[in-house]
């Protein structure tokens, strides 16, 4: 399966689950576990290739000026976080589908789950860094869906807003640090930047680009000071929190130290900053889980905890350390994931996660004690369990490590660490499982189904089998190894994983932890009682504090410059732009005059005065709505007479039709306004605003008609279209051949641009039906009284027949526009304007009645088409959007040419038509109050109405 496939899989399965949900819950999870077992399939298919030495890679360009390029690669890195990612994924699936209550949206659930899949497969795959960025961001944004799923909940929504800022700030740095990485490096691409290492590390950017990467890394792996996020992330349904907090997004950091660990450790700064920052986080981490009475903030803090393991390892920068940090990350995926599906268990069952009302649920709940006992002993640290090797790793590492000229600082704090993650770990168990059977539950737990159970318990076999048999884990985990190497280290020859490696001063450290870690448990009540004395900051208070602070400062800043006054706003802007062009013009180097200016066409004068007269019109009358816009159409009209004066056919044909839609569309929104609006301007306030005014427009007249008397030094970039319009863009019409070619990117932009400016005028008509508006509406008397007549006969008649012509000329604008003046934009309005007389003409009802497909529908179609044309040359290997050509010869018919460019113009054609026409409609809907009946017939007269009637 093509790697381009893995990472899709997800993305276009997430469109499947709100589809399904209408067949039942069951049906929903079982595509989605299709969807992730399908991709996890396709992983394991290139197995054999990895095995043989091979390194699996695919690349198309999109935008290589940039060095942008969709490029993956499946080294065994990338394929080990993508079996966590996707494995895991599938039990979680399992877990979920009997987890979440009826009264959850389980399609919007795994849509949510299979964005974020998608987003970390992304990733860890990637192979350009500026891809990687795009799927980092994709993490953020899609988990900050999932951890406020439950928006009833008010810590739901603020956890979600405090991770989506911590972890958005930290990707803002991370952009800044990657895109300096790939500068020093000379490309994006990760392979390359891999074997560049002597030149990163001498770089003086070194530093900046370290810096700003591990911001990054440490606000997503939750490394303090940037750890209060994560417990606050609880607030998410148990299923998203074993998923995101085990296996996936925490772990993102982690992946991107280890992919980048060849390149950037080894220095003294990455020493300090890394292993530091890790150390610091795992006990800190690791004190305050002891003292959490609700389940999963107790592990939330322990994930923070043995993350601030992972990162101390890859912070020492030897191989022995990347190996420990490669072991462990497995270990704690499998472990976590089991806790924290227990308890959800627990939740789920007892209604309750509070330790202090809990106990003795071994009596109730045997199988659900069974997996909570490996899984602690497992986190604890406990010999036979596979927690227990990597820890035992991590300890040997940490007494060998030399922190800031102090042998013993690492070694004690380490020791400090795990002796509190076995307290926390005991606790979690004793505390809860076991003790006598209470009878005031919130509510009387047992064991669940077995969909729920069989989950963590399927992830205890590898806890078990790995703990007793730790050599089935080797290979596997130093070939992962010696990807996160590379070329800058070896695995130690002598290293092997062992239950028994003799009395060596990791196992005494792990004797006083564990040790330790059960009396301070038999002590917990003193040490809990303390620990209430001590003034520990309040993390969440801290950050709650903070954001008020900025925006109090943004506030401050704002209000007196952005006070919403239009006018006010348009001064400053004029002011600052005339400044600062008149300076450029002035400092700048002006050539001598090179042309004479032209004699003056006698046509062009009654043109230049009409566009004069109607401009000095606005300023007089523009308290009259219907005068300005009258005088406005006046002034465009003009414009296009303009355009086709100067052989801008294209240009005068949109100007045209711009001018006669929104034209319309303003006439039917002035028709919910006073015809004037109100006098707010004193008189300083108008003489500012015209002095401004002429100072802005005198200048830039006078450069402009400076700057038409002079050639300019370099050729034009119109000169190069000209010369490749037909040859490169298979076009003669230079015009269209740049807006679906040359610089269809721009198009493609501008298309999605004017849908989502439908939509919101959709959505604010919609909110003024609801609002008091509504009221206005519905009870409003005209100023004057209506027409008889509705719907003339005459043009009633004259739409009917001209609707057809006018249909067969915007497809023939559309058919024309790559070689002569015409194409998709022009044509899209032609067509509107067809539809808009029929509004016109018989009434919003009775068009609307007859509509077959929805608008909104329409500007997606046209989206769509658009995007799907521009991936189609993908797959003959060029980049995105590049259009192709080819001449056909039929039998009969003469030679003609078929253009990619054709179908991006029919997206072009179909967004401009839908947006027309939904802005036309929302607009309509205001018109329908309650004293307007509409008529079943498109005319006022019904004919089939009789004499007799």
């Amino acid at each position: 399966m093509s790697l381009f496939l893995i990472v899709l899989l997800p993305f276009l399965g997430a469109l499947l689950p709100g589809v399904i949900q209408q067949a039942g819950r069951r049906a929903c999870a079982m595509t989605t576990f299709l969807v992730s077992a399908l991709a996890l399939i396709g992983l394991f298919s290139h197995l054999p290739a990895l095995l043989a030495g091979n390194v699996p890679r695919v690349e198309v360009d999109w935008i290589p000026s940039l060095g942008l390029n969709v490029a993956f690669h499946l080294d065994w890195l990338a394929f080990f976080f993508a079996l966590l990612i996707l494995g895991i994924g599938c039990l979680i699936i399992i877990y979920a589908r009997f987890y979440l209550t009826r009264d959850d949206n389980m399609g919007e659930f795994f849509t949510y789950l299979l964005l974020f899949q998608g987003a970390m497969v992304g990733i860890v795959l990637s192979d350009n860094i500026l891809l990687l960025l795009i799927f980092w961001e994709l993490t953020s944004l899609s988990s900050f869906l999932l951890i406020g799923f439950w928006k009833h909940l008010p810590d739901g929504r603020q956890g979600a807003r405090m991770a989506l800022t911590v972890t958005g700030m930290g990707g803002l740095a991370m952009i800044g640090g990657m895109v300096i990485l790939g500068q020093i490096a000379g490309s994006y691409n990760i392979t390359d930047i891999l074997q560049h290492r002597a030149e990163i590390q001498a770089s003086p950017y070194y530093v900046p680009a370290l810096l700003l990467i591990l911001l990054g890394c440490f606000t997503k792996s939750a490394q303090f000071p940037f750890h209060f996020w994560l417990p606050h992330a609880m607030a998410a349904p148990t299923p998203v929190s074993a998923y995101l907090h085990s296996a996936t997004m925490v772990k993102a950091g982690i992946f991107v130290l280890a992919r980048l660990w060849p390149v950037l450790s080894g220095t003294e700064i990455w020493v300090i900053l890394v292993s530091g920052t890790g150390i610091i986080t795992m006990v800190i981490a690791a004190i305050i889980a002891l003292f959490k009475n609700d389940l999963k903030a107790l592990l939330a803090f322990s994930t923070v905890s043995h993350l601030g393991l992972i990162v101390f390892l890859l912070g020492t920068g030897n191989p022995y350390a990347a190996v420990a940090a490669v072991f462990h990350i497995l270990n704690h995926a499998t472990f976590k994931a089991a806790l924290f599906m227990t308890a959800g268990i627990v939740d789920h069952e007892a209604h309750t996660r509070d330790i202090t009302r809990l106990g003795g649920l071994r009596h109730l709940m045997p199988v659900t004690t069974v997996i909570a006992l490996i899984a602690s002993l497992s986190m604890a640290g406990i010999p036979l369990f596979n927690g227990f090797l990597s820890k035992e790793m991590m300890l040997e590492e940490a007494a060998h490590t030399t922190y800031l000229g102090n042998h013993w600082l690492i070694p004690v704090l380490a020791t400090v660490g795990a002796l509190f993650s076995a307290a926390y770990s005991f606790r979690l168990y004793f505390h809860t499982f076991t003790g006598p059977e209470r009878h005031d539950y919130p509510h009387h737990p047992h064991d669940p189904p077995f969909g729920m159970w069989v989950s963590p318990a399927l992830l205890c076999i590898p806890i078990i089998a790995i703990g007793l048999l730790p050599w089935i884990a080797e290979g596997f985990v130093f070939a992962v190894s010696e990807a996160v190497m590379g070329s800058a280290g070896t695995i130690p020859e002598k290293l092997h994983f062992k239950l028994w490696h003799g009395v060596t001063p990791a196992l005494k450290m792990s004797g006083i932890a564990v040790l330790g870690g059960a009396i301070l448990l038999l002590l917990y009540r003193p040490a809990n009682a303390v620990w209430g004395f001590l003034p520990v900051p309040f993390a969440k208070k801290i950050f709650d504090a903070i954001v008020n602070a900025l925006v109090a400062l943004s506030r401050a800043i704002i209000w007196p410059t952005h006070d919403g006054s239009f006018t006010r706003s348009a001064a400053i802007f004029a002011v600052a732009v005339s400044v600062l062009g008149l300076h450029a013009f002035m400092s700048g180097t002006l050539g001598p005059v090179t042309r004479e200016p032209l004699d003056m066409h006698p046509m062009v004068i009654p043109g230049w005065a009409l566009m004069i007269i109607s401009a000095c019109a606005m300023v007089l009358y523009h308290r009259n709505r219907f005068a300005t816009l009258i005088l406005m159409s006046i002034v465009g009209l003009m414009l296009s007479v303009a355009f086709a004066f100067f052989s801008a056919p294209d240009l005068a044909m949109t100007q045209i039709s711009v001018e006669v839609v929104t034209l319309v569309l303003l006439l039917l929104a002035l028709n919910f306004l006073p015809n004037e609006t109100p006098a707010e301007s004193p008189v300083m306030i108008k003489i500012r605003d015209g002095f401004i005014a002429i100072f802005a427009g005198l200048l830039v007249a006078g450069m402009t008609y400076q700057m038409l008397l002079r050639d300019f030094v370099s050729p034009s970039i119109a000169e190069y279209h000209l010369a490749n319009s037909k040859p490169g863009g298979g076009g003669t019409n230079v015009v269209n051949v740049i807006l679906v070619d040359f610089r269809g990117f721009d198009t493609f932009g501008e298309i999605i641009v004017l849908g989502i400016a439908a939509v919101i005028i959709y959505a604010l008509t919609a909110m003024l039906m609801r609002g008091p508006v509504r009221a206005k509406l519905l009870h409003r008397k005209p100023d004057k009284p209506l027409a008889g007549d509705k719907h003339p006969l005459m043009m009633v008649v004259l739409t009917r027949v001209i609707m057809p012509v006018v249909l067969l000329v915007g497809t023939y604008i559309f058919l024309r526009g790559h070689n002569m003046p015409g194409g998709g934009f022009i044509a899209g309005l032609i067509v509107a304007i067809a539809i808009i007389m029929q509004y016109m003409a018989s009434g919003y009802g009775w068009t609307y009645d007859r509509q077959r497909f929805p608008h909104h529908g329409i500007i997606g179609a046209g989206v769509l088409v658009a995007g799907l044309t521009g991936i189609g040359a993908w797959f003959v290997g060029h980049p995105f959007l590049t259009s192709s050509f080819a001449y056909i010869k039929i039998p009969g018919l003469e030679k003609f040419e078929v253009a990619s460019a054709m179908f991006f113009d029919l997206g072009v054609f179909l967004a401009v038509f839908g947006a027309v026409l939904l802005s036309l409609s929302s607009f309509a809907r205001l018109a329908r109050h309650k004293d307007y009946e509409e008529s079943d017939h498109p005319m006022d007269i019904d004919p089939s109405r009789t004499e007799a009637d």
